[in-house]
């Protein structure tokens, strides 16, 4: 059987410490602040993340380009000439136009490299929820799992892979179209915070909304509780906008509340981040459902 690296996007949101202990490549996809351009490298070599949260803090716009089908053939092609298949796990197609570059750019490449399988998959997930989709796929290869049953397990789990967000700034969501104007003034002013989740479908959806940002908070392990399948056992992922503390406390709820194995933090990425916004909660786990 040959060997296959696993590949997924920057998006992802993997802490350095998982992908140091992982053999998961990233592609780093691109933002646009302040009039620059850089590449969204895990180990924030390019643009250290608390800076460009305090430069979103004080105003600064931050735009994102998906991964084009040339980048992707530039990525893939050097993994092909080692002989390797590659399983590509994907952003949210329900999100980026991102995957359908790689279906693209797959297919240009298996007429130069006919022997080769490469297999792109939909995660439906974004954030640290593809992360944690990317990370257990990993730890599957890991153990002796081959391409084409590991592309069957991440279709089949990916739906159980549950988001849960809450956000401190509602004009980012403004200005990604997912509130209005009235509602960001109106619930700004009266500290609204919403509850949101990534649906079926891999679209972000606005769920609740809970005054104040410790209730927000809570509202996430309240969502966990429900759904977490298994109950007691399982890593789980919890990102954050600059905000370390309040994904502390979350992780400590949850620690108060169920039997998790491990809790790992990482920061949201200036992909999701530029969308999301400083103060940005997410907690990510398996569940019986989204």
């Amino acid at each position: 059987m040959r060997d296959y690296q696993i590949i997924t996007d920057s998006t992802s949101d993997l802490a350095v410490s998982i992908l140091e202990k992982t053999d998961i490549q990233v592609i780093p996809m691109e933002f646009h602040i302040d009039g620059q351009s850089y590449h969204n490298y895990p180990d924030e070599r390019e643009y250290d993340m608390g800076k460009f949260y305090a430069a979103l803090k004080a105003g600064s716009t931050s735009t994102t380009s998906q991964i084009n089908q040339q980048t992707f053939q530039e990525i893939f092609e050097p993994v092909l000439q080692q002989g390797k298949d590659i399983l590509y796990l994907a952003f949210s197609s329900g999100l980026s136009g991102t995957y359908q570059s790689s279906l693209l750019a797959a297919e240009e490449l298996r007429g130069r490299y006919p022997e080769a399988k490469i297999v792109c998959v939909d995660t439906l997930a974004a954030s640290a929820g593809e992360g944690l989709l990317v990370y257990t796929a990993a730890r599957k290869k890991a153990e002796g799992m081959g391409i084409d049953e590991l592309a069957q397990w991440v279709e089949d789990s990916r739906l159980h892979l549950c988001h849960w967000f809450t956000v401190d700034d509602l004009f980012h969501l403004k200005r990604g179209g997912r509130v209005s104007p009235t509602v960001a003034v109106i619930g700004t002013a009266l500290g609204i915070k919403p509850v949101l989740h990534v649906d079926n479908e891999g679209h972000l959806i606005p769920m609740e909304k809970v005054r104040g940002r410790r209730r927000s908070l809570d509202a996430l392990v309240d969502h966990m509780v429900k759904t977490c399948d298994p109950k007691e056992g399982q890593t789980i992922f919890i990102s954050h906008g600059g905000a370390k503390e309040d994904a502390e406390y979350v992780g400590k709820q949850v620690r108060a509340r169920l039997k998790v194995k491990e809790v790992v933090y990482s920061t949201i990425g200036p992909v999701i981040g530029s969308h999301s916004g400083p103060g940005t909660i997410a907690l990510f786990f398996f569940g019986t459902e989204r």
